[in-house]
């Protein structure tokens, strides 16, 4: 498997993740206010899916780009 696939491979785990990370937050939200001392947990927990899928989407797109466009970014 090359690069390429591979990051393809995270990418879903890492959507799924995200998308799981989403459901908690907002089934937490119409739980409240029970639990409300969770919110921080959780909602820390969406933020770092979020993020570790958009780093790894960046990553793929710098894999994708043709490379004479590479030196070209502002």
């Amino acid at each position: 498997m090359n690069d390429r696939e591979g990051l393809k491979e995270d990418l879903k785990k890492l959507s799924a993740r995200a998308t799981q990370a989403k459901m908690d937050l907002h089934d937490l939200s119409e739980e409240l206010p029970v639990n409300w001392s969770s919110i921080m947990a959780v909602a820390q927990k969406a933020h770092d899916a979020f993020d570790e899928l958009e780093r790894k989407r960046r990553e793929l797109d710098q894999l994708e780009e043709p490379k004479g466009l590479q030196s070209c970014q502002l």
